[in-house]
């Protein structure tokens, strides 16, 4: 639901997930975003820019360490999509691989952050320490190669394997 041409209003309920707390946005929020798969969006009255991401179910949920969240709330939200995408925070194993490819840093600034965002999702994507060491070497392999995006990876599966599992969040 809008509120305007850029305020859009989500809401849901905060579930917990193992350790983390989730807001779990309802099925009308997330049909307000411009995508199935991450959305950046600022909050109202905060300099903060928080990552919408994907379940895996044509829905959304919001990671509860950028917002203050007890189980069970019902929380809303007044959002605008961000104009940027913020950086991302890239997991060790590839910032030391990228660290360590010199020949990359101009290549890899050049990326756009999005896109940058999607590689660190693909890397993190997967609990087998072997897959995700791979992982690490291809992304090195494929930037080298010129490939500015990771291949036949599905934007809207929800790839945290903390909270998912086969791409979909856990119900």
């Amino acid at each position: 639901m809008s509120k305007g041409p850029n305020i859009v209003e989500l809401t849901g309920i905060v579930d917990q997930i193992g350790d983390r707390l989730i807001l779990r946005l309802d099925e009308e929020s997330s049909k307000s975003l411009p995508s199935r798969g991450q959305v950046a969006v600022q909050l109202l009255n905060s300099p903060e820019t928080v990552v919408v991401e994907p379940d895996g179910r044509r829905g959304h949920w919001i990671p509860g360490e950028v917002l203050d969240l007890h189980p069970g709330q019902e929380v809303s939200l007044s959002v605008t999509i961000a104009e940027f995408w913020p950086e991302v925070k890239l997991p060790q194993d590839l910032a030391g691989a990228l660290a360590e490819a010199d020949d990359l840093h101009e290549t890899w600034l050049g990326l756009t952050p999005m896109a940058r965002w999607e590689w660190a999702r693909w890397v993190k994507s997967t609990q087998s320490p072997t897959t995700r060491e791979r992982r690490v070497q291809v992304s090195i392999s494929k930037l080298r190669d010129g490939k500015r995006r990771p291949c036949c990876f599905d934007l809207s599966s929800c790839t945290d394997p903390e909270v998912a599992k086969g791409g979909k969040l856990i119900q």
